[in-house]
């Protein structure tokens, strides 16, 4: 086994990503980090690096056991890399869940009129 290997590839690896590219056009837009710092694709990683991860809303936060190299499945990806995201993580989101909290993708643009109604329709009926 190797020490090293790419970020965008070990993400792909351990099926934290569907691609490899989804891998790179995240660590490109800042979504991966190590230690803090916003990392390029072509980063080294190593065992013992904790990498925290933005998927949506949710901050996914990992410890780097092993290094492979290839996709492996669901069961054998788990091995390679120890969960560290706190319970608190999942616990703000089913919180904005459950509070019905308006969020919109970012570059989807304004509710179309139809759209407006809906929101306004039930934000009354919460409360």
């Amino acid at each position: 086994m190797e020490n090293s290997i790419r970020i965008d590839k070990y993400l792909w690896a351990i099926r934290i990503f569907k691609t490899r590219s989804l891998a790179s056009q995240a660590c490109k837009a800042g979504k991966i980090k190590i230690d803090g710092n916003n990392i390029k694709a072509s980063r080294e990683v190593k065992i013992d690096d904790i990498i925290t991860i933005q998927i949506g809303q949710l901050s996914k936060t990992i410890k780097v056991k092993n290094i492979i190299k290839n996709r492996v499945s669901a069961k054998l990806a788990i091995e390679n890399y120890e969960y560290l995201t706190p319970a608190e993580e999942y616990e703000k989101l089913k919180l904005q869940k459950e509070m019905n909290i308006e969020y919109r993708d970012r570059g989807s643009g304004r509710p179309t009129k139809k759209e407006r109604r809906i929101i306004t329709k039930l934000k009354k009926e919460k409360f």
